[in-house]
């Protein structure tokens, strides 16, 4: 194995590990993981590569899995997916918020989010937000899931946005939205090392924290 890849999967597999046995995950249990991921990249990949289906012996010899755990695994991916989504009221909820803070009609002058009212035919309106993102949830049960995580509150029909960003606080959703972000980040990573057009991928320097807090900043 090329020293520097192990030197960079090992390096992004720490504080994952360390959080799954924490959580009860066993290295069985992620190997499991594994093992459908391993599949599921290889059909999908390779498969656009030859321009053909994979067989299973094919999936197999990319893998190093055995032949029939490649069919149960293929199987169990047809039918019911790779992965659970992000919950979908909290996705729909991220969405708004996103838009609202970005979007110029729903900011003033200095690019700040504006309160907006519930519902309004003749101005930008909390609803009409909720419509330019094709949310399919009611605008109401997006208010009440931004309220309930005090994102956003609703005073006299006027709704107004007291944090610029959606956090929710359901484990579950943490941990999708773990998923969402560190996901992304790779997938732009991973398509830069394989050369073409590169993807915007960035990371923050600061070196002027004072060493007092820095036991606190460090992960």
């Amino acid at each position: 194995m090329n020293e520097a890849l192990k030197t960079a999967v090992l390096t992004i597999l720490h504080p994952l590990v360390r959080y799954l046995i924490g959580q009860g995950w066993t290295y069985g249990a992620l190997t499991d993981a594994l093992k459908m991921v391993y599949v599921a990249e290889a059909s999908r990949h390779y498969g656009k590569v030859t321009g053909r289906p994979l067989t299973d012996s094919r999936v197999s010899l990319l893998t190093g899995i055995h032949r029939k755990e490649v069919k149960r695994l293929r199987v169990q991916l047809e039918e019911h997916g790779e992965r659970p989504m992000l919950r979908h009221g909290a996705n729909m909820a991220a969405q708004v918020v996103a838009a609202w803070i970005s979007m110029v009609e729903y900011t003033d002058l200095a690019g700040q989010p504006q309160p907006l009212p519930l519902r309004s035919e003749a101005s930008p309106s909390f609803e009409g937000l909720a419509r330019r993102v094709k949310a399919d949830m009611r605008p109401r049960a997006i208010l009440d899931e931004l309220s309930r995580v005090g994102v956003a509150q609703e005073q006299e029909g006027v709704v107004h946005l007291l944090r610029a960003a959606y956090i929710s606080d359901l484990p579950e959703d943490q941990v999708a939205f773990l998923g969402e972000n560190v996901g992304d980040h790779l997938r732009s990573a991973v398509h830069n090392l394989e050369g073409g057009e590169p993807f915007l991928e960035r990371a923050l320097y600061f070196d002027a924290l004072p060493a007092a807090v820095l036991e606190e900043a460090r992960p």
